[in-house]
């Protein structure tokens, strides 16, 4: 997994060729609402660009991670099928339940039953290298959703050169990046990281959640600013040195939402000693986006390699996913 990280810019990079090389077959046209489906590692780029088209789109987007479909999607919804595999279980129904209502498919996958569909109706499908762990390929699938989005003249921003900005940005900072990310990960041993983000960078937040759950092997959580100050904050009841709080970070997050955190700080170290802040770099939104979760990738490696665990191994997916094919 450390070589899979590592590689991210490399990933990058290759995910921008992937999207300029290929050649849409469906003609631009226009949409009423946008929808990516996907799970796990192939779903999470769509729930970052959500962050990113937050206030760039003028349609709704929805990033679907379930087997159902929400009864909007039709003839005038774009469909986006993310599935690293290609044979994910639940985005495989709800594919069909798009091809079915009449919406405009296309599909981001490295082969299996999706690019098999997506090639006998004659769908675009964009494929990326296969072989590896989906939570190690964030760069291919994300990437090229957002040249889905630019075909249909869905985006106005150039993206292509932020993300170029972005992999000068965690190369020239790498060695600082790996330092960070090792203090960290040495602060998060025999804890419970809990994970605080403004909305604008929930996605962020959900992938380091995630990675933590499959590379550390270990349960967090994940809340967002303001959202959990009506809620959460409350819970903040008693003196517990085993939670680890985390707030993920950005000089552009909206002041209201920055006044909130530095007094959710002063609340919170009342009942932990362990809070960290993680500020991200960069003058654009991907800058900030991907050089937060590649230090966050690196947390999990090394925390991984602290507890002595396989980051690669996920041997309870697979016999979920084995059980559930008897049923």
């Amino acid at each position: 997994m450390k070589q899979l990280v590592a590689a991210f810019p490399n990933q990058l990079r290759e995910a921008l060729q992937i999207g300029q090389s290929y050649t849409f077959k469906t003609a631009k046209r226009t949409f009423s609402n946008v929808l990516l489906t996907g799970l796990g590692g192939s779903g999470i780029g769509g729930s970052i660009i959500q962050n990113y088209v937050f206030d760039k789109l003028s349609i709704p987007f929805l990033v679907n991670k379930d087997y159902h479909l929400p009864a909007f999607v039709g003839k005038d919804t774009l469909v986006i099928v993310s599935s690293y595999s290609g044979n994910t279980e639940e985005t495989l129904m709800a594919m069909n339940q798009a091809i079915k209502s009449g919406a405009t498919v296309v599909c981001v996958t490295s082969g299996g039953q999706v690019a098999a569909i997506a090639q006998k109706k004659g769908f675009d499908c964009i494929l990326v290298p296969g072989g590896m762990p989906p939570r190690s390929c964030l760069g291919y699938s994300l990437v090229q959703s957002l040249f889905v989005f630019d075909h249909f003249g869905l985006l106005k921003t150039d993206f292509k050169k932020e993300i170029n900005a972005a992999i000068k940005l965690i190369e020239t900072d790498i060695k600082d990046i790996q330092k960070q990310a090792k203090a960290l990960a040495k602060k998060l041993i025999g804890k419970t990281p809990i994970l605080y983000a403004a909305p604008e960078f929930e996605g962020v937040a959900v992938r380091f959640r995630q990675q933590i759950n499959e590379n550390s092997k270990m349960l967090c959580w994940h809340h967002i600013v303001p959202e959990m100050n009506h809620n959460e904050l409350v819970g903040w009841r008693e003196k517990d040195n085993t939670k680890a709080v985390i707030f993920i970070r950005n000089q552009e997050d909206y002041k209201r939402t920055q006044a909130r955190i530095e007094l959710n700080k002063t609340i919170i170290k009342k009942y932990t000693t362990s809070i960290t802040e993680l500020w991200s770099k960069g003058k654009t939104y991907f800058e900030r986006a991907f050089y937060i979760i590649h230090l966050t990738d690196w947390v999990s490696v090394y925390l991984a390699a602290a507890r002595e665990v396989d980051d690669m191994e996920v041997k309870v997916i697979d016999f979920l996913k084995g059980s559930l094919a008897k049923v």
